[in-house]
């Protein structure tokens, strides 16, 4: 690894979860708190300190002494999107009413960043644009408890995105993303409502289906 200036435990947690969920370090993959702690510049315990913030946040799990990047199945998916199928279906219907005009500006702009993208692009460049468009959604609710815990589930839901060996249908996968967007622009609460529930079920669908959960 890379060796890099000395970083504090929410630095470190931060990077941390970032490789994981980019999945630089792999569902599965035993962290070795040794090469880490040099990594990073630091003694045992401010890595300690992040890595149990990881465990309490399920990035990854114990193992005796060791932390093992948590794994990826079908009930942990099962799980999320059941939560996400109340949660963010709420939290989209809350931002239909409360977005302001930049907010949807940005959706805009994003929608047309999403129909610019290439033939040739690769799954983590589409997943990174659906980030964003859940980002500026679940900021638009005005719910910061209710965002910060739908981008916590998103982050974990991508993983399994990103695991897929197939290239995704980029037209496909931002299919009922745009049908949000018209239904902001027509503050049509039903269409809302429909078109999240829809992208929700699509997206659990695709990936049993590729990933063979």
């Amino acid at each position: 690894m890379v060796k890099t200036e000395k970083m504090d435990p929410v630095e470190i947690y931060a990077d941390l979860k970032e490789k994981i969920i980019w999945l630089d370090f792999k569902p599965g993959h035993t962290l070795n708190q040794a090469e880490l702690a040099d990594s990073y510049g630091v003694s045992r315990n401010p890595l300690t300190i992040a890595l149990t913030r990881l465990d309490a946040e399920e990035w990854v799990v114990r193992q005796g002494s060791h932390y093992v990047v948590s794994p990826l199945t079908f009930e942990r998916i099962r799980e999320i999107t059941e939560i996400r199928s109340v949660l963010e279906v709420q939290a989209n219907i809350w931002a239909l009413h409360r977005i302001t005009p930049e907010g949807m500006a940005e959706l805009k702009l994003l929608e047309q960043e999403i129909r610019s993208l290439s033939p040739d692009c690769t799954n983590r460049d589409i997943v990174k644009l659906d980030v964003k468009f859940h980002g500026i959604v679940f900021q638009a609710c005005q719910n910061q408890q209710l965002a910060g815990m739908l981008d916590r589930m998103l982050c974990h839901y991508l993983r399994f995105w990103l695991s897929i060996s197939r290239k995704i249908d980029k037209d496909r996968f931002f299919q009922e993303a745009s049908d949000i967007i018209r239904a902001f622009e027509a503050k049509d609460e039903i269409r809302v409502r429909a078109a999240s529930l829809a992208h929700i079920r699509v997206s659990l669908d695709e990936i049993i289906g590729i990933s063979g959960f």
